[in-house]
């Protein structure tokens, strides 16, 4: 039983997103490893920018970075 888990910050993924994620997966997960659909299970988990570290700053931290340079 497959089990994928899904980690994204949240930023404003979509129901659809979220669907089409799900979707796509369990499709991959049928092809390449001829796993059944009704055995795979897709878990998102969103996660705030505060608490996603990347380089040594958060995610927020970032995104002002990038918020701040392009208004120069």
């Amino acid at each position: 039983m497959p089990y994928v888990n899904i980690k994204v910050t949240d930023e404003g993924v979509t129901a659809e997103q979220k669907r089409q994620l799900i979707e796509g997966v369990t499709e991959l997960l049928e092809r390449v490893l001829n796993k059944p659909r009704y055995a795979t299970s897709v878990v998102i988990d969103e996660v705030a920018t505060d608490n996603w570290g990347v380089g040594g700053e958060s995610v927020t931290a970032l995104r002002n970075k990038e918020r701040n340079s392009g208004q120069r």
